[in-house]
C-alpha cells in the first residue's frame, strides 16, 4: 500500500482506532506507539552489477508498558502530516518496522474497515535475485549456481 492510500483510509476513519495484523494472524498489541516515521533510502548493487535505489515510508511500531494507550486514526494522520517535510512523496510504499521476537519489516498489503477499527494487514517481505537472467539457477547436473557468469 502506498502512503496516499494509507492516509486516505485514516482520513476517512478518523474516529476509529487502527491496528496491525501480522502475517501469522496475530495482532500487534493495540497499545502500540508510532515512535518513528522515516524516509528510508536503500541504494545497492545486485549480483549482476546493476545499481538500484528503493525508497519507502517506514513507520516504527513500539509496544510499551502502558497497556491503556491507543492511537486513533486522526492522531496517526497528524503524525504523518508532521513527517511531510521528510517524507514528501505520497507514492512511496508504507512499511512497518516491528519487534516481536526479532526486528522485522513488513509491507502493508491491505486494510479492512469495521465500525470501530481500521485493520492494516501486514505481509512478509522476501529476498530475491534481481539478476536471474545472468545468474541462472542451480543445475542438478553441474551443481553450479549462477551459471557461467559466477555472479552469486
Amino acid at each position: 500500500m502506498i502512503l496516499s492510500e494509507f492516509k486516505l483510509l485514516l482520513e476517512g476513519n478518523q474516529n476509529k482506532y487502527f491496528q496491525f495484523l501480522l502475517p501469522d494472524a496475530t495482532h500487534v498489541p493495540v497499545s502500540f506507539h508510532i515512535t518513528e516515521v522515516g524516509l528510508v533510502v536503500k541504494t545497492f548493487i545486485d549480483c549482476g552489477g546493476k545499481v538500484h535505489t528503493i525508497k519507502t515510508c517506514q513507520l516504527q511500531v513500539w509496544v510499551g508498558e502502558d497497556v491503556d494507550h491507543k492511537i486513533e486514526a486522526r492522531k496517526m494522520l497528524d503524525i504523518l502530516n508532521l513527517s511531510s517535510p521528510i517524507v514528501k512523496d505520497d507514492s512511496l510504499d508504507v512499511e512497518i518496522e516491528y519487534e516481536k521476537e526479532v526486528l522485522s519489516q513488513y509491507r502493508v498489503a491491505s486494510a479492512e474497515v469495521s465500525d470501530t477499527n481500521v485493520v492494516f494487514q501486514l505481509a512478509k517481505k522476501h529476498t530475491d535475485c534481481l539478476a536471474k537472467e545472468l545468474c541462472g539457477t542451480p543445475s542438478a547436473e553441474s551443481g553450479e549456481c549462477c551459471g557461467s557468469k559466477g555472479c552469486c
